[in-house]
């Protein structure tokens, strides 16, 4: 049973990021841009981060080491989600999730050159079955891709590229740092780079502290900051750069769900199969995994 923790984790993380888009949406319906919705997220984050530090610790937190791995984990959780708001500015957010979902095979292949490897073969055939998956599961066979602004295919593989980096960087751990300090410092300057490019005032005008921002704001901050950098500190080392971006593509399915369930939106049968393709295709490197791992004990058990 041990052997499914850790995956089921990574899974669990990414299935939190997929609530994300139809909770952004929400608050457009009421009136917030997406830049405010984003910007709560990120600052809710921080201080939710900032509560579980104080009652959990009870002591100031210091940075003794391993200062690069938590300044790169901040910036890329922050730069993943600009950059992913610039794409659905000139992207259908169907076409905007397929760019997004390009960090399944870039995380692989960052994978492969960090640890000087050959992709492996379920490695391979899974990414192959993620892509036909997404293509149907994100319903854009149907779509004009005639006079798109190129600055969307640069934002959404934008996104790709810094959320594969993300998860890599989440491979490395930092020696004296429990996950609850690293989750402070990562969501600290997560938020930092979110006050930066995004909008800042609505923590001194006090619009995020109102209604309903501030839920929205807590929301976005608990699914989209401290339950997936908490699994994913404690997951993904276990499971490793490239599995964890083939895990995380359980994303697309569950934001399709949710965005159906409380948005009412249309679901194809092509987009249904496309959601089967998908959760096949994730199955495929963490079975062959486990059957590896099953073999190498009952060997060593001889």
């Amino acid at each position: 049973m041990k052997l499914w923790i850790y995956p089921l984790m990574v899974v669990f993380a990414a299935s939190c990021y997929g609530t994300l888009s139809t909770m952004v949406k929400l608050s457009i319906r009421d009136g917030y841009t997406a830049s405010e919705a984003i910007a709560s997220q990120y600052i809710m984050g921080f201080l939710l981060a900032l509560v579980i530090y104080l009652v959990t610790q009870r002591k100031i937190p210091r940075l003794h080491g391993g200062f690069k791995i938590i300044l790169l984990a901040g910036i890329f959780t922050a730069t993943t989600g600009i950059v992913y708001g610039q794409a659905l500015i000139y992207l259908p957010a169907s076409l905007a999730v397929v760019m997004l979902f390009q960090f399944t095979w870039v995380g692989t292949l960052i994978d492969c050159i960090l640890r000087k490897r050959l992709p492996t073969r379920p490695e391979v055939i899974s990414l192959i079955i993620l892509f036909i998956g997404t293509i149907l599961a994100a319903g854009v066979l149907d779509v004009d891709l005639s006079g798109i602004d190129w600055r969307g295919w640069v934002y959404g593989f934008a996104a790709a590229v810094s959320f594969s980096f993300n998860m890599n960087v989440n491979t490395k751990q930092v020696e004296g740092m429990n996950t609850t300090t690293r989750l402070l410092f990562v969501s600290f300057i997560a938020a930092v780079m979110i006050a930066i490019f995004q909008t800042p005032e609505i923590v001194w005008n006090g619009k995020l502290f109102m209604e309903p921002l501030f839920f929205y704001g807590l929301a976005l901050g608990l699914l989209g900051i401290i339950v997936p950098i908490y699994f994913f500190v404690i997951a993904v080392p276990k499971v490793g750069g490239a599995m964890s971006s083939i895990l995380s593509a359980m994303e697309l399915p569950v934001a399709v769900v949710v965005s159906v369930i409380v948005l009412s939106e249309a679901l194809s049968g092509l987009q249904i199969v496309g959601i089967v393709v998908i959760l096949i295709g994730m199955c495929i490197p963490t079975l062959a995994s486990i059957s590896k791992s099953k073999k190498r004990q009952a060997t060593l058990g001889k």
